[in-house]
């Protein structure tokens, strides 16, 4: 294991910017948690409805008799802080990419109380998918930034501060729990003409056995309006 990356199985698939090709990661990722760790967890991380409360990514409904012009978004700015008013997050943001073998940064597991900003991808607030990633817990510091992402609903917020010092307010649309041997990787890094933000941590039942999480949490939000 190395100090920016979690070991175990926590497949994060990534979109390298400027291609078309989507790979799918099968040993990398967040969410680990230490076999002496798991007897002193105050509970497991919470987990979103078995039934979704609303469409991955679906659009604000529009009136079919107006067009409705694109965003045009903010200039491009990296964030600073994310805010999730509902589970009390109030985190600094470190910048993330990839690694030298390809597979996604996560911040280090001893720091597993800051998010990670996919640099590669969209900034807060322009257009496009930003996808802020976390761990769910961490056997450094126990329950870690996102461990109670998988309590949001449709209607929560979820706050950006960039280092412009413009702050870019979302609105939660849904929250899904996906294997991550089927993570939908175009919904999360995909192009999109919206200003949409995607968080993600582990979730799922932790698996002793393999040492990881078997499923990813996925927050699908949009720029409030």
């Amino acid at each position: 294991m190395t100090t920016n990356r979690a070991g175990g199985r926590h497949g994060l698939p990534w979109r390298a910017a400027g291609s078309v090709v989507v790979v799918l990661l099968a040993l990398a990722g967040f969410g680990l948690i230490g076999a002496s760790f798991t007897e002193s967890l105050p509970a497991r991380p919470p987990q979103p409805p078995a039934l979704a409360d609303s469409p991955v990514g679906a659009a604000a409904p529009t009136s079919p008799d107006v067009a409705q012009p694109a965003p045009s978004g903010f200039a491009r700015s990296a964030p600073s802080h994310i805010v999730i008013p509902r589970i009390g997050v109030n985190a600094s943001i470190m910048k993330i990419g990839t690694n030298t073998d390809g597979t996604v940064e996560v911040p280090p597991l001893d720091q597993a109380q800051l998010a990670g900003w996919y640099e590669p991808g969209a900034s807060p607030g322009e257009v496009g998918n930003a996808v802020i990633v976390g761990h769910v817990d961490s056997a450094s510091i126990g329950p870690a930034v996102f461990f109670s992402l998988g309590e949001l609903r449709p209607g929560d917020t979820v706050d950006v501060v960039r280092e412009d010092g413009k702050q870019v307010d979302f609105t939660v649309e849904s929250v899904k729990s996906y294997p991550k041997t089927d993570f939908p990787t175009e919904l999360v890094y995909g192009p999109t003409d919206q200003i949409g933000l995607r968080v993600v941590t582990c979730g799922g039942v932790f698996d002793e056995a393999a040492g990881s999480y078997p499923d990813n949490i996925v927050v699908f939000a949009t720029q409030a309006r």
